[in-house]
């Protein structure tokens, strides 16, 4: 009965009115911040070298943040020491820069273990890009050139309380709003005017919570518009309109690394850990009703790297590699351990997976069984400069026939266009 009503009800991801091309990549995981491209006619499989390296830029900044690609330009974030953490715009022609715009230091320098760098991917809307920097210096600021049209401090102006890795919310926008996750008692989530500004809402969760790494996403939900977020302490939802605190739901947010952003697809809502189990929910249909689970269980897809829905498989990986599991029921349809951990984006039925070792692997996204169809390691990889914990932790993007693969300090761009 409950597989009946999962795979017959109707699509919970609002669509995101972002200013963008169809081909774009405009902002984290995506046109619908799902981690799939609409993008078709790519190479169906890779030669034995990868597919065509256009180009690649080195001392684009230190950092883990993923980019964002419109039109002929990629903007991504990076600093150089800790004092200089900033957003830029590069060619997409030859990853020259074009602009560069400071927007404050690296958050919590002393955390441990030590990985204080970039982590935001930037939202672009229209002729504004929207940037939170480390230590929660958020940006309006124009695509043209890199003015500032307006800054916030989530610590100062919202009082907010980021986890020990700082701040790595990829800001979203909804309408008129931008929304970002200060954390604590005082703003743990807010809506902001994206043109001016000017605070919106504020909204408490109940008990404070602090923000976590993860970044929210819109969801339909029985008639009402709801944003959701992973904090410190488990998933949360609250009303677009107002702020207003609605459900929560805590049986995967015990782990101290809660990274991956909570996907929506078929109107439930996955959310899980880094390394801890996966829950399905379905949204409260009142206001003070709790959520209801589908299921929680092991060996489900829970990387740092999040996971993509294709059809009515459920894509991702774990420490023991690639995972393809029935979306509606959990159960795991096949395991592949060759991959390991990654980050994982999807288009023309493929899945691309930038492992934490480096490694770029093609897979085809079906249910039946794993079948790689291309795997390269990208040349003159950055040596890793902190400890050996580093790994290639940063997200691909698929815009206009390429992919985009950062580590650190380089990024490779490559013609997957099959033409």
């Amino acid at each position: 009965m409950r597989t009946q009503r999962l795979l017959g009800s109707v699509c919970g991801v609002a669509l995101l009115p972002l200013t963008a091309y169809a081909a774009d990549w405009p902002q984290w995981r995506g046109p619908q911040r799902n981690g799939v491209s609409a993008e078709t006619a790519l190479l169906k499989e890779w030669p034995k070298a990868g597919p065509r390296l256009v180009w690649q830029a080195t001392n684009i900044g230190d950092g883990y943040a993923a980019p964002s690609i419109v039109g002929n330009r990629i903007y991504i974030l990076g600093n150089r020491g800790l004092d200089n953490e900033f957003v830029q715009a590069l060619s997409t022609r030859d990853g020259k820069r074009i602009w560069s715009t400071t927007l404050g230091k690296v958050g919590n320098p002393s955390q441990m273990p030590s990985f204080p760098t970039a982590r935001s991917t930037p939202t672009i809307d229209g002729g504004l890009l929207y940037a939170l920097g480390s230590d929660g210096d958020l940006a309006c600021v124009k695509t043209s050139n890199g003015k500032i049209q307006w800054k916030k401090s989530l610590r100062t102006d919202f009082g907010g309380v980021p986890g020990k890795w700082a701040y790595a919310e990829s800001p979203l926008i909804d309408g008129d709003a931008v929304i970002v996750t200060p954390g604590g008692a005082q703003a743990t989530v807010i809506a902001l005017n994206k043109k001016t500004g000017e605070t919106i809402w504020k909204s408490v969760v109940p008990g404070g919570d602090d923000a976590a790494y993860a970044s929210a996403i819109v969801v339909e939900a029985s008639g009402r518009r709801e944003y959701v977020q992973f904090l410190a302490r488990g998933l949360v939802a609250v009303d677009a309109k107002t702020g207003k605190f609605l459900w929560r739901y805590d049986a995967t947010g015990k782990g101290t690394a809660n990274m991956p952003s909570p996907l929506a697809a078929t109107g439930y809502i996955y959310t899980a850990a880094n390394r801890g189990p996966g829950g399905l929910i379905h949204p409260a249909s009142t206001q003070s009703a709790a959520p209801e689970q589908v299921y929680l269980q092991r060996g489900l897809p829970n990387s740092i790297g999040g996971s993509v829905v294709i059809g009515a498989t459920h894509f991702g990986t774990t420490a023991d590699g690639l995972v393809a599991a029935d979306w509606a029921t959990g159960k795991v349809l096949w395991q592949e351990a060759s991959a390991g951990a990654g980050s994982i984006v999807s288009a023309d039925n493929r899945l691309y997976i930038h492992t934490e070792n480096g490694d770029v692997i093609l897979v085809e996204a079906t249910p039946e069984a794993y079948r790689e169809k291309g795997r390269f390691t990208p040349p003159d990889r950055p040596k890793k400069a902190r400890n050996a914990m580093e790994k290639a932790w940063a997200y691909p993007a698929i815009a206009n026939g390429r992919l985009y693969v950062r580590e650190l300090d380089s990024l490779w761009a490559y013609d997957i266009s099959g033409k």
